[in-house]
């Protein structure tokens, strides 16, 4: 059975590091819509930010093969 047939499909945020069925893909990643709101809103100052930093240090950007 496909994952897309019951429309259950899920994605590890490489944020909250948990199973999403909505969000962005950036680069190899991808970040569910509920942290990329909460990363959006974030004031440096907070310290979440610096917690959404380490996380976001884990999106590496593709090779690109010639």
């Amino acid at each position: 059975m496909s994952l897309y047939a019951h429309n259950h499909f899920e994605e590890k945020c490489v944020i909250c590091e948990n199973l999403k069925p909505k969000g962005i893909h950036l680069y190899t990643s991808f970040i569910c819509t509920e942290c990329e709101h909460d990363l959006i809103q974030t004031e440096t100052s907070d310290p979440r930010y610096k917690y959404f930093l380490k996380q976001l240090k884990k999106i590496t950007t593709p090779e690109i093969f010639s």
